[in-house]
Parts: C-alpha cells; sequence; structure tokens
C-alpha cells in the first residue's frame, strides 16, 4: 500500500513539473518576428543530424530581405557571422529573462551593419562575435533589427527563431508561448517497432509494424494481439506532426509509454541545451538512420543516456515477462498544441516461441557508464563513462599503407553506426621515422564512410595522441601539400572592369585553418557564407584604378600558398542596343517566274 501511494504521488509530482514547465511560459509575450503570417518549415525538436532542432524555421514565402522584427524590447546582446551554422545572427535580451535568437539573416539594420562592419575591419576578420550593452542597441516590440535570408547552413529562404533561458541558456520551445499559428491537426503515427533489449539496440534489427488509423484511434491490424518470445522488448515510433493539411512534416514534441494502465516513461521536446541536443542520437535509432533508414524515436531511455527529455514514472520504457497473461499496449503521442494520438494493442509472452533466441555471453563488449578500453600492440582507444548509450563489440583490425606521407598503419575499431557522445582518447604508434621538416605536419585523419577528419597530433615518445569523436578508421599522416588558390584572370594587369565582384575558392586536402585578402597592402572583407566561395563585392574600398591584390591561403599543418595580382578598374557603360532594322523599309527582291 506504502509503495502505491509512493508511486502515485511520483507520478503526481512529475505531472505537475511538466505542467509548471510549460505554465510558466508567457503567452503572448512574444510577437510574429516576420511581417507575414507564420508558417513554420520546422519546429522545435525536429531530428537533425545529431541534434534536436532548436526553434521554428519560420518560411518567408520563397523570398529573402524580408524585414525581420524584435519579438519584444529589451537591446541587442550579440551578434555572430559564421561560416555555414547561422552565418548572420542576431541575439536579443528581454526584460523578462529570456532571450531571442534570428538566423540566417542578410544585413542587419543600417546602424548595426555599419557598427559590425567597422569591427570585421578594425579585427581584420570576417568571422566575428560581438558582445553590447544595454544602451548601444536597444530595440522595442516590433523593432526592424534586419532582413531575412538563406545564408550559412539554410537550404531556402527562411528565418531561425529560437527562445533561450537567458540564465540557464536553455533553448525553449517557442510553440509553448502563443504564437499566432493555427494547429488542429493530430500527429501521424506510421509505424510501430519493438526490440529484443535482452541485447543492445545496435545489435540488431527492429521489427516494424504498420499503424493504421481510425475514428476510434491507431491500431496495428495485423497484430491486435502481439504474441513474443523475446523476455524484454521495448518499442519505437516513426512518427511526425503536421499543423494544416499544406504543412511540413515536422517533429512530434510528447510520446508516453502506458503499460497496463500504467505510465512508464515520457519523452519531452520542452527545453534543451545545445551542450545536450547531440543526446539525439541516444532517443533514435541511429543504426538504422546510419543505414539509410528513416527516423525512429525509443519510448525507452538508453542505459546510457543522461540527456534531458526523457522522464522516467514507472521505469525505463522496457517491459520485463514475469508472465503469460494478455498485456495492454498504450502510446500517446502529442504535439505542443495538444493535439493527441493514440496507439493501442495487446502484447502477451510466449514461452513457445523462447527458444528461437540465442544470446553471446562473451564479456569483451564495450558497456555504458564505465570506462572502456582497447590496448593493441600499436593503437590505443579510451572512451570515458559518459561516451555510450548502449552496449557495443569494440570491433578492430589494422592494415600496413607504406606510402611516403603516411606514418602508421591504418587502424579500424568499432562500428560507425554506433555513436559516442563524448570523443575518445587515442594514441597511434609510429612505423617509421619521421623527416624533421615534416614533425610539425602530423595528423591523425579519421575516415568514417564517406567523411574525413584531421586532427593535431600530440607527440609521446614513439606515439601520437590525440581527441577525436567516433569509431572510425585512423592512421598517422603528414600534411605537406600547400593549400590551392584559383587565378584572378589572364594578362600582367587583369581588367576587372565588368565584374560587380571578386570570388577565390581556395582548396586544401584536410581544410583551409584561414584565407586573407589584400588590397594595396589593406585588409579586404571577403565573405564566406557557404564555406567554398569567398566573395568580395565591389565597394568604396577599391575605387576605379589600377590595384595591388593578395591572397594568402595557410592550412592547418601550417603550409602557405600566397598569390599577387595586378588588376584595373575603369568605368565602364554597357554600349547602347543596335536599332533593329525595319522590314517594311527593306526592298522584296523580285520573285523570278519559271518559263
Amino acid at each position: 500500500m506504502q509503495l502505491k501511494v509512493l508511486c502515485l504521488t511520483l507520478l503526481i509530482s512529475i505531472s505537475l513539473f511538466v505542467s509548471a514547465q510549460s505554465a510558466s511560459y508567457p503567452k503572448d509575450y512574444f510577437r510574429n518576428p516576420m511581417g507575414i503570417p507564420m508558417d513554420l518549415s520546422a519546429n522545435f525538436g525536429e531530428l537533425r543530424s545529431n541534434h534536436w532542432h532548436m526553434g521554428l524555421d519560420i518560411r518567408t514565402q520563397q523570398k529573402v530581405n524580408l524585414p525581420v522584427y524584435a519579438a519584444a524590447e529589451g537591446y541587442i546582446a550579440h551578434i555572430g557571422i559564421r561560416s555555414q551554422s547561422f552565418w548572420r545572427f542576431i541575439i536579443i535580451n528581454h526584460p523578462n529573462g529570456l532571450s531571442t535568437l534570428y538566423a540566417h539573416l542578410n544585413d542587419f539594420f543600417p546602424e548595426l551593419e555599419k557598427y559590425v562592419n567597422e569591427q570585421q575591419y578594425a579585427k581584420e576578420s570576417w568571422a566575428i562575435e560581438l558582445n553590447f550593452t544595454k544602451n548601444q542597441f536597444p530595440v522595442t516590440k516590433g523593432s526592424f533589427i534586419a532582413y531575412s535570408g538563406t545564408t550559412g547552413g539554410s537550404m531556402g529562404p527562411h528565418l531561425h527563431f529560437e527562445i533561450i533561458d537567458t540564465k540557464t541558456d536553455k533553448r525553449l520551445n517557442p510553440l509553448l508561448f502563443n504564437f499566432p499559428i493555427t494547429d488542429n491537426l493530430r500527429p501521424t503515427i506510421q509505424k510501430l517497432v519493438v526490440y529484443d533489449r535482452n541485447k543492445s539496440v545496435y545489435e540488431q534489427t527492429p521489427v516494424f509494424h504498420t499503424a493504421k488509423n481510425t475514428d476510434s484511434g491507431y491500431i496495428l491490424p495485423k497484430e491486435m494481439l502481439m504474441k513474443t518470445g523475446l523476455s524484454k522488448i521495448s518499442f519505437g515510433l516513426q512518427a511526425y506532426d503536421k499543423m494544416t493539411t499544406r504543412s511540413s512534416e515536422n517533429g512530434i514534441y510528447s510520446a508516453k509509454l502506458f503499460f497496463d494502465d500504467e505510465e512508464q516513461v515520457r519523452f519531452l521536446l520542452d527545453s534543451i541545451d545545445y551542450d545536450e541536443t547531440v543526446y539525439m542520437n541516444a532517443q533514435i535509432d541511429y543504426k538504422y538512420k546510419y543505414n539509410g533508414g528513416s527516423y525512429l524515436q525509443h519510448l525507452s531511455k538508453l542505459p546510457g543516456d543522461h540527456g534531458p527529455v526523457y522522464k522516467k514514472i514507472y521505469g525505463d520504457g522496457v517491459i520485463t515477462f514475469t508472465d503469460t497473461l494478455v498485456h495492454t499496449v498504450h502510446i500517446e503521442v502529442s504535439d505542443a498544441h495538444g493535439n493527441i494520438s493514440q496507439l493501442k494493442f495487446q502484447v502477451q509472452f510466449d514461452d513457445s516461441l523462447a527458444k528461437n533466441y540465442v544470446y553471446r555471453t562473451d564479456k569483451s563488449q564495450f558497456v555504458p557508464n564505465k570506462v572502456n578500453a582497447l590496448q593493441k600492440e600499436e593503437f590505443d582507444f579510451y572512451l570515458s563513462e559518459k561516451a555510450l548509450y548502449d552496449t557495443t563489440t569494440p570491433v578492430y583490425f589494422s592494415v600496413s599503407e607504406a606510402t611516403p606521407y603516411t606514418f602508421s598503419a591504418a587502424h579500424t575499431v568499432g562500428n560507425p553506426f554506433v555513436p559516442i557522445h563524448d570523443e575518445a582518447t587515442i594514441r597511434i604508434k609510429l612505423n617509421k621515422q619521421v623527416p624533421e621538416q615534416w614533425q610539425d605536419k602530423l595528423f591523425i585523419v579519421r575516415k568514417n564512410n564517406n567523411s574525413v577528419s584531421v586532427r593535431k597530433a600530440v607527440w609521446m615518445e614513439q606515439w601520437m595522441s590525440v581527441i577525436f569523436g567516433g569509431f572510425g578508421k585512423y592512421q598517422i599522416q603528414a600534411d605537406v601539400m600547400p593549400p590551392g588558390i584559383n587565378e584572378l584572370g589572364k594578362g600582367d594587369t587583369v581588367n576587372l572592369s565588368r565584374a560587380s565582384r571578386i570570388v577565390f575558392s581556395p582548396t586544401d586536402n584536410f581544410g583551409l585553418k584561414k584565407f586573407d585578402v589584400t588590397l594595396d597592402g589593406k585588409w579586404l572583407k571577403f565573405t564566406n557564407d557557404k564555406s567554398r566561395n569567398w566573395i568580395y563585392n565591389f565597394d568604396e574600398r577599391c575605387p576605379y584604378g589600377v590595384h595591388e591584390l593578395k591572397a594568402r591561403a595557410e592550412d592547418f599543418a601550417g603550409n602557405v600558398t600566397e598569390k599577387t595580382w595586378w588588376f584595373r578598374r575603369v568605368a565602364y557603360t554597357p554600349p547602347p542596343p543596335k536599332k533593329k532594322s525595319s522590314s517594311s523599309n527593306k526592298k522584296k527582291a523580285p520573285v523570278k517566274k519559271k518559263n
């Protein structure tokens, strides 16, 4: 009796906690940051590569340069300009303890744009982060702050908008603040998936069941009674949410799992820190997605998941059968506006099916919540206790590769479809002597699927060490190849009179550390929106005349390429269009008659 009272008290406390979180968000405090009706292409908590989406993506009617407005009074506290990512963004602090972020912007409003441009030239850096005091750029609710764009990591015109707890830096779900958005549609449940929790989620492929929508909710038409020989199971979902029939398929807000009418666990996407967002890899079936599948969200908390979205009620979502009775399973999926979809079915443990399952008993696996290490003669691999979400087998093999620029065997460890939360410590033994002139140019290179990344290695006698993030193939390599810079044009003095801008696309085998251009000895600002092209649009800093242009590219190994050109610009007036001759004024040649 006391145990039931304790559990009931715990359930009520958690429900009140979740309700209090939503109720504490001020309603109608923020306005729509655009001057057009709010229409979303993505919502808070939507599933992305290695992170949850941390705000709203507001459509801009497939246009750029629409005005963006302050959502409430306050002051501009921070701006940033970054390649890819947000590119240009603004953070406004508000007097109620919250902040708002606006990203993928084009120009800031004129006064701010002028100030930022001056700071970029003063610091000789296009990428920049600036903090401001309350008195520098105050704003009122509805103040014009910038123009919308499609810059940075954006795949199309939109405004990325976030609401932030200023003190904790947590991102809050903006849909809980009562923005003017119509949403009367329930979430859509597409698939239910079942996992064998006697083994790791990374060592299996889940069993899929198609969900069917009926007048009384979702059902599993072919499995109204699901029989299983698995003594421990968990569930996952493939689901999405739409606000209108014409809107995008966005992420779901919450899902709850009930077993025999008692709630076991829920996940709730209402408050997430950027330091926590990589825990999204624990909420999804990472292996299934890595291998080309859709996003599946677990209805259980993995043993190594220390993220913020799951709330345990009577358990972690793993169902352990202790009898052969028929049990009811009830799943509720909701959006941030309170629309709910329900899936109900029955499940029963069948002992006669259990003999089909054989489990490994070796102890050579990496397990979550403890330090794991793999030590070989020429390769060491260490994981912290917070690195893994579930158990995995530490696969390892090495291959010798004798090339002039490689100084170790290629060591492959683990499976790339197993995510790592904390970075791994890696040590690799050199297998030959490094020329003295190359000793400061050594990297450890990681290859994972089709991606290649590098980290500068640290010498440890005959070993090199590095902190890296994930399983994959590792090798020590020397980077002695300088970056490449494309040519400006032909001739001793390049004629750019007809050009409106200069574009460079510097390249490097392992990535650039720095790229700078000077005009007549003075630094010139080139923007770098999408990482590849560096662009300068001609302005007052390059008047008509003859100029010297120098470009310098440096990679992470210290290899440098420099090029110099002379070019000229003169006022160019395009020639007037040619007048079309009138056919009526032309005499037609006489037609010869046949005899």
